[in-house]
């Protein structure tokens, strides 16, 4: 009996995708689908069109009386009409479910200020569009049915892209809130660039120096002609 339930495959890993693009949702699907890893559990995927949809898929898992979430985890596009992948997340922790469902976001753009907001709202991890197939490990780490989710040390190896971004954001965040520990983001756009002006304002002089020079001895020339 136990030789057996060891040698039974791990649950497939159950992903809501939400996003309102069918080629970006085929995209996902068959990544997902085909992604193949020694002694991982395999992907299942839901895809839906919209996020009033997903809502209506996961609200019967979230109530206090329901044995589980349907999904494990839900990754949804950000920019969506109607209702956004920002508002998906915020109505899934809105429900304080006994039963959370970690929600990764993706979009195509990099904006850490967008990327700050959706983890400050309590989002996972934010992965940029197209999907790449590194990118299948840190959803799988995210979802509810993986080992712990996210701690410092895993989000550190989430992938450089999103630890570049989520520093760029904090140093926004930082400027504006008028801290001081912005700082030590900034010198590279500062102190560099008043280097190089004061380099162009040299040869500026220099060269306006050589200018006035050769008109005056020009003007000399021609009243001595005259």
């Amino acid at each position: 009996m136990g030789a057996g339930a060891e040698g039974k495959p791990p649950p497939a890993v159950r992903v809501l995708v939400v996003d309102d693009s069918p080629v970006d949702r085929r995209v996902v699907e068959l990544l997902l689908r085909n992604h193949k890893q020694a002694g991982a559990a395999p992907f299942h995927v839901t895809a839906v069109d919209s996020g009033k949809k997903a809502m209506e898929l996961l609200l019967p898992g979230l109530t206090a009386e329901a044995a589980g979430p349907a999904v494990d985890v839900v990754l949804t596009d950000y920019c969506m009409p109607e209702m956004t992948g920002y508002d998906v997340l915020k109505a899934i922790k809105a429900l304080r479910s006994p039963n959370p469902i970690p929600v990764v976001v993706m979009s195509s753009e990099n904006e850490p200020q967008r990327i700050s907001r959706c983890l400050t709202a309590g989002a996972k991890d934010f992965i940029l569009k197209p999907l790449r197939s590194e990118d299948v490990q840190r959803l799988r780490n995210c979802s509810g049915a993986a080992a712990p989710c996210i701690s410092s040390s895993s989000s550190s190896k989430a992938g450089v892209l999103l630890s570049s971004s989520q520093s760029q954001a904090q140093a926004l965040n930082n400027a504006g809130g008028g801290s001081g520990s912005s700082s030590t983001e900034l010198p590279h756009y500062f102190q560099f660039p008043l280097l190089v002006k004061l380099a162009l304002l040299a040869y500026a002089v220099l060269c306006l120096g050589k200018f006035l020079h050769r008109c005056s001895n020009g003007s000399f020339l021609s009243l001595w002609s005259a």
